[in-house]
């Protein structure tokens, strides 16, 4: 998944599994980097510091000079493009991006003066105002992300308003925007390149949607809107880690657990024995915990035969912060209002119109995709669940199926189909040979290496990677992975996000530019004892997904910062990377290279290798159905909801859910409360962009399959190709010519329904 982290950057969400094109915000200046080194920094991005000058003037005060020395030695000044992540404490946040927005506003305040439209008069100085808050504020953001605390979190709500205000500052500037529309209408626009173009058309119309034609009172109440919006998105996303962390289910009794299997039982333990009085906590005597935390919550769906500690946590997960304290339902309806009265002063219908300005869709085709995928997906969901019925009733349940247990007895049913579980697969797919095997498969499609590059660069936790990717025995990009589930302070889910992109201007001596870097954030099972962490085959999927999205940052060919990797790439086709990457977890050779018996070596034998794949488009009826419904419900609020007309927002819900749903919604289901997606996650209007994207991600790797996927050859020249068009174009090429450049033509939805088996329903 992406995720919308700082004005520069998305994050990429994984679907249920970040609006507009982002103003960006920094500052220029640099300064003498004592952290630089300080961990064995790659050579390419040792620092060229300009001088700042030692002497102080006589009249500043010794406690003056003291302040200084404390805002120069502040972590978050680095001009490293390596951030200080070990060294960062929640008291240099507000002093070290109050820092650089006083610089950044400076540089402004020259730039206003002297604009020249011109790209190096005006593109240019931008990029470089640009560059310094891009990676200060994505520093501190992604610390929050991964190692929450009350002080970080008092620290960012202190001064998330006066980064909003920059930000604002730079989206409204008329100076610079009548250099950009300048730009685009003089003399040098002929001689500009089409990445170039796209850059300036992009910032044109960034400036219209971030309020640059309003005036008076109404660009004031925009800009109030936008700094109330930001603080919600805040709030929504720490209630939901709050509320995640405050259930805690301790189980004493073996009973209980019965059908867990030894994986999740492990993990439960190792939980419990973090407890007080849990100490001794083994997985064959217990006591084990269970919490909302996904590797957590999963297993006891799956595999429980307590009927009611499914019910406990299913009841628990679909009310999480929806009451109290952490009740996310003002939170959710003011920022409904809010993007609603946004939208009119910007002159749109509704937010979701807002939304499509900045996609490749419009809303009526997300919306005629959704139908038709609707259409095709209910019928085969309403037979998947009378298959699961059935099956339960023949192993003796009674009555109909409740909500938790339709993933329980779906699970028993697959294995008693396909003879395969998540818990026969675990072994074979132990992280680091998972990652061997993605690596290799890096270097079949795209022509490049991976080597492990840790101790080079400031992490944040002990279990943090960083690797350096290489083209050609060349340095080309570098990123971190945070692999393992940590409840207590990261959040859940898995996304990518940038840390700095590729971009001419920030080119060392002897390079022609800076190399990007990336962070790839997980939540998967972690090791448990002197195991390796041994994955689900969606835990997986997932690391490959987001692996798409990082390829997609560090392997561009665009030089020029503003639309280099994943910047400048429309919301509903960035998906298509990472969601092209997962289909390669289901190829042979690309299996070959990494499952693999994690204590005997033994290959994934290929009778099981078979069920993996019969098991591929099991219930893909309902998997479809599911995502359908968000998005359609993401859509329908923000474009026919009107908050405060009688109607809750879940009335709403289960409004749509009639239509899009086999098995309608508990009165008492309050899952839009934890709807981090499209309340606190960037996705807004925009849910459908996973869908859209698979349209694409889906016809892409048809590709593949058409050149044979056992044609080596024609697998390696269509992979280069890919990576030529797709990877390497970023936001310098409207997404349907990249893709055309890449397949010959637009995309279809034939691939995407023939994956999901789905052909003979629609």
């Amino acid at each position: 998944m992406l995720c919308t982290a700082v004005p520069t950057s998305k994050v990429f969400l994984r679907p249920a599994y970040p609006g507009p094109h982002r103003r960006w915000a920094s500052v220029t200046g640099s300064r003498k980097d004592p952290l630089s080194r300080r961990v064995g920094t790659p050579s390419h991005f040792v620092s060229q510091q300009s001088h700042r000058s030692q002497g102080q003037s006589n009249s500043i005060s010794l406690r003056a000079a003291a302040m200084a020395i404390a805002v120069e030695s502040n972590p978050l000044l680095t001009d490293s493009p390596l951030p200080a992540f070990d060294a960062v404490r929640p008291e240099d946040v507000v002093p070290g991006i109050r820092e650089v927005l006083a610089r950044q506003h400076a540089a402004l305040d020259e730039l206003e003066k002297g604009l020249q439209p011109t790209w190096s008069g005006i593109v240019d100085p931008l990029e470089r105002i640009a560059d310094r808050m891009a990676r200060a504020w994505g520093t501190v953001s992604h610390l929050k992300a991964v190692k929450d605390n009350p002080a970080l979190r008092e620290a960012v709500e202190e001064v998330q308003p006066e980064k909003v205000k920059l930000s604002l500052r730079l989206s409204q500037s008329q100076p610079l925007y009548a250099a950009f529309r300048a730009l685009k209408d003089g003399p040098e626009w002929a001689s500009l390149s089409e990445a170039q173009r796209r850059a300036v058309d992009l910032e044109l119309r960034d400036f219209v949607l971030g309020g640059v034609a309003l005036e008076g009172e109404a660009r004031d109440r925009f800009n109030a809107i936008q700094q109330e919006l930001s603080a919600l998105s805040t709030k929504f996303s720490n209630n939901v880690l709050d509320a995640t962390k405050a259930f805690k289910r301790l189980v004493t009794d073996r009973a209980e657990v019965a059908g867990l299997p030894p994986s999740a039982l492990a993990g439960a333990a190792q939980a419990a024995a973090g407890e007080p009085g849990s100490e001794a906590a083994t997985p064959e005597e217990g006591p084990w915990l269970f919490t909302l935390d996904f590797p957590s919550y999963f297993p006891v769906m799956t595999h429980a035969e307590n009927r009611a500690l499914r019910e406990e946590l299913y009841r628990a997960n679909i009310t999480r912060a929806s009451a109290g304290a952490l009740d996310n339902t003002p939170v959710i309806e003011r920022t409904l209002e809010l993007r609603r009265e946004k939208a009119a002063l910007l002159g749109y219908a509704s937010y979701a119109e807002l939304s499509m300005a900045s996609k490749m869709a419009t809303l009526g085709e997300a919306q005629a995709l959704l139908e038709q995928l609707r259409a095709a997906a209910r019928p085969a969901a309403e037979a998947d669940l009378r298959d699961v019925q059935a099956f339960a009733a023949g192993r003796g349940f009674q009555g109909d199926l409740a909500h938790w247990d339709v993933t329980f007895w779906a699970e028993r049913l697959k294995e008693d189909k396909y003879s395969i579980s998540d818990e026969e697969l675990r072994p074979f797919f132990a992280l680091p040979n998972v990652l061997e095997g993605l690596f290799k498969l890096a270097n079949r499609l795209f022509g490049v290496t991976i080597e492990a590059a840790d101790g080079q660069a400031p992490i944040w936790h002990p279990d943090v990677r960083f690797f350096a990717v290489k083209k050609d025995g060349q340095p080309k990009a570098y990123f971190y992975l945070d692999p393992y589930s940590r409840p207590s302070e990261k959040r859940g889910g898995a996304w990518m996000d940038e840390v700095c992109g590729q971009s001419r201007l920030f080119a060392q001596d002897g390079q022609s530019v800076r190399l990007p870097v990336a962070h790839m954030v997980c939540n998967q099972t972690p090791p448990v004892g002197d195991k390796p962490s041994l994955m689900t085959f969606r835990e997986v999927e997932t690391l490959f997904h987001e692996f798409g999205h990082a390829s997609q940052h560090m392997l561009t060919q665009q030089e020029e910062g503003l639309i280099a990797g994943i910047r400048g790439v429309e919301w509903d086709a960035v998906e298509l990377p990472s969601q092209f990457m997962e289909n390669w977890c289901y190829d042979r050779q690309t299996l070959d290279g990494f499952a693999r018996h994690y204590e005997t070596g033994e290959k994934l034998p290929e009778d099981l290798y078979q069920r993996l794949l019969a098991a591929r488009t099991y219930r893909s009826g309902s998997m479809t159905l599911r995502q359908v419904h968000f998005a359609l419900l993401d859509l329908d609020l923000h474009t026919n909801f009107v908050p405060g007309q009688g109607e809750s927002i879940f009335d709403r819900d289960r409004k749509i859910a009639e239509k899009a749903t086999v098995l309608p919604p508990l009165p008492e289901d309050r899952f839009l409360c934890g709807f981090s997606h499209i309340f606190a996650g960037g996705y807004s209007a925009g849910y459908f962009s996973y869908k859209w994207a698979e349209v694409l991600s889906a016809d892409a790797f048809a590709a593949f399959e058409d050149a044979g996927l056992d044609n080596e050859a024609a697998v390696k020249e269509t992979g280069r190709r890919f990576a030529n068009t797709v990877l390497a174009l970023g936001g310098g090429r409207a997404p349907h010519l990249v893709f055309e450049d890449f397949r010959g033509r637009q995309p279809t939805v034939d691939a995407l329904l023939r994956h999901n088996n789905l052909v003979t329903a629609a």
